[in-house]
């Protein structure tokens, strides 16, 4: 088994870069810029999630594919020599938008997702499509977004050799990383749980978690497993409570 980072990802805006959002267009994803505590605005910036590649037996997984399709097989080959096609499995950490941009990319692949997740993105999508039922244009969006979630499947606890299920609800109810037991060392694929290494340093979850309690209890449970975190919004890091 072989795991490669090949995007790293970002926030729209990092309150723990002093940074504060502004407000976008409403409906609109990506449209939300930020100022610093200065108050001087700057060109927003698009959120989107660090990627990860995984080869693995005769899988080749795709995990939270944030870039558009075109994007996303540029930085295979430069990442990795790999290609879109090559793909043969996609998962996501959770059904957040910002995580499934490169979907229509990889519709050869499997597309897989926790069950939890599958169910919990059902109830709220149609939750949404109910209050919005006198609005057509956003009942079409919101029915999109059923369509993709109706291609996922739910795999096992061990879905491919060295790669494990690892539930952490709270950023999402149905929130679940990918755990590769090494030899040396555990890699954890964390989603949004661990944003950034900044995250990790204070202790903190993102704000905009459906259970900031229960995300805080997954956080730890991320710190106490992993060697390695891959977090949703940055670079690979070195958990350096297990490395004391």
């Amino acid at each position: 088994m072989d795991v490669r980072v090949i995007s790293i990802g970002t926030l729209a805006n990092n309150p723990l870069w002093n940074e504060r959002g502004t407000p976008g267009t409403p409906g609109i994803p990506g449209t939300t810029g930020t100022t610093g505590t200065t108050g001087n605005p700057r060109k927003p910036r698009v959120g989107h999630a660090t990627t990860t590649a995984i080869k693995t037996g005769n899988a080749i997984l795709l995990v939270d594919p944030s870039l558009p399709p075109e994007l996303m097989d540029a930085r295979l080959g430069e990442r990795w020599g790999l290609r879109l096609a090559d793909i043969t499995d996609v998962f996501l950490t959770s059904f957040d938008p910002d995580r499934r941009r490169t979907l229509h990319g990889v519709e050869h692949a499997n597309w897989l997702m926790h069950e939890p997740e599958i169910q919990s993105a059902s109830e709220a999508i149609q939750d949404e499509i109910r209050r919005a039922e006198n609005d057509p244009a956003v009942v079409n969006i919101l029915e999109e977004h059923l369509g993709l979630l109706a291609n996922f499947t739910s795999p096992g606890d061990h879905p491919f050799p060295s790669v494990d299920l690892f539930p952490i609800p709270g950023f999402t109810p149905g929130s679940c990383g990918l755990l590769l037991p090494l030899p040396k060392q555990t890699v954890l694929i964390a989603g949004d749980t661990v944003a950034t290494v900044e995250h990790l340093q204070k202790g903190s979850v993102l704000q905009n978690c459906a259970n900031i309690e229960v995300a805080k209890e997954s956080f730890m449970e991320c710190v106490e497993i992993a060697d390695i975190i891959i977090p949703g919004r940055d670079n690979i890091i070195l958990n350096a409570a297990r490395s004391q």
